[in-house]
């Protein structure tokens, strides 16, 4: 029974149909309307019912402004990782550091061999999860000098060059259920993605456990790897079971989720408008009052970050980042940093003191090449 401090964020799952194919991409910006963090698609390569997910992340990415994109999950068995991984940098530098990078291990395994790919065992299945994110991850690594090279049972790369690096550093997240999977999230993964249509009572808590007790004999803090969840429900103006109610009743259920299971990121199932609408602007502002007034009543920091270990290489010598005021550690300005989209900053609009964000700006890695720190005082937003 946990909560990991992370700021809440809100998504929804949006079916990918290619019948008519502007839908996914109106409830995409619809999403956005709404107050949404993150916007995501199934990815079935061997659907045809489907539109392609890489192309619709693309397409929807550049008809929105501030919403975040992802596959929920990426089928990895016909998803080389060295191309993914190109093509996942690429996109999140064209969208000004949007996209993140959801993984599945495979399950439809007859549809994916007759597309050309791979038929693997669970544990072949773990075995190349394993090897693909230590590919993505080098390919993104453009600061190390030589080529990606891993012998791998699974994936070989011999000498493929790095890079590009992405606009902000893409968290890696596993849909998976199962113990073997769990602790490679725990090892290796930045967040745990399943859906709780598909798990039992107790899966949560005990997903968790594996997690947190795998990433503690990795050297890992818990707390680095965040715990999202798909959800589905529906609205109704008088209460009834789990999730079947009013916006007020969908705050209270899902509230434990958060405080006692470390809930964070939470993504609507969902492809009707009022639905995603009413989630984004009545259930995610309601809920986030009700997790800042527990967490407030418990005495826990407010939206502690735990920074993983390439974010604190980067740290320079001489800050003392652990110092920074609370104010400054969430909200506008802290989660635009993050996000690697400083250049749309504006101080005077949020209140904060210029000696105050200078630190903030360095505590988070980014690369917006255009941004400089002693200017901060005077840029304005975009």
């Amino acid at each position: 029974m946990t909560d990991y401090g992370h700021d809440l964020r809100f998504g929804s799952f949006i079916t990918p149909q290619s019948k008519q194919p502007g839908n996914p991409v109106a409830l995409a910006q619809l999403s956005e309307q709404a107050g949404l963090d993150l916007v995501t698609f199934q990815d079935h390569p061997y659907q045809p019912a489907f539109l392609d997910n890489w192309t619709l992340l693309s397409w929807v990415a550049a008809r929105t402004e501030k919403i975040h994109v992802a596959a929920n999950v990426h089928s990895l068995p016909l998803r080389p990782p060295a191309v993914l991984a190109r093509a996942a940098a690429s996109l999140d530098l064209l969208s000004g550091g949007r996209l993140e990078l959801g993984l599945g291990a495979g399950a439809f395994w007859d549809p994916i061999v007759a597309m050309g790919g791979p038929r693997r065992s669970p544990a072949e299945a773990v075995e190349a999860t394993s090897e693909a994110i230590e590919i993505i991850r080098a390919i993104w690594n453009g600061s190390e000098r030589g080529g990606v090279r891993v012998a791998g049972k699974h994936y070989q790369v011999a000498g493929a060059k790095r890079g590009p690096e992405p606009a902000h550093d893409i968290p890696i997240w596993l849909g998976a259920v199962k113990p073997r999977m769990l602790r490679l999230i725990g090892e290796k993964a930045d967040g745990w993605l399943p859906s709780l249509f598909y798990l039992k009572d107790g899966d949560l808590d005990r997903g968790n456990r594996i997690i947190d007790e795998a990433a503690a004999a990795a050297g890992r803090d818990p707390r680095e790897i965040r715990r999202l969840l798909n959800i589905g429900g529906s609205f109704t103006s008088q209460g009834g079971g789990f999730l079947q109610g009013p916006p007020e009743q969908w705050a209270e259920q899902l509230l434990p989720f958060v405080t006692e299971s470390g809930v964070s990121t939470f993504i609507l199932a969902a492809d009707d408008p009022g639905e995603i609408q009413t989630f984004g602007e009545q259930v995610a502002p309601r809920l986030r009052e009700l997790v800042e007034r527990e967490r407030r009543s418990a005495g826990a920091p407010a939206q502690e970050v735990v920074r993983g270990p390439k974010a604190l290489a980067l740290r320079r010598s001489g800050i003392d980042y652990d110092a920074l005021p609370s104010r400054l550690l969430s909200g506008e300005i802290a989660g635009a940093l993050r996000a690697g989209v400083s250049r749309w900053l504006s101080i005077r609009a949020v209140g904060g003191a210029v000696n105050d964000v200078a630190p903030l700006a360095t505590a988070f890695p980014h690369r917006d090449q255009n941004f400089n720190v002693s200017d901060i005082g005077s840029r304005g937003g975009d």
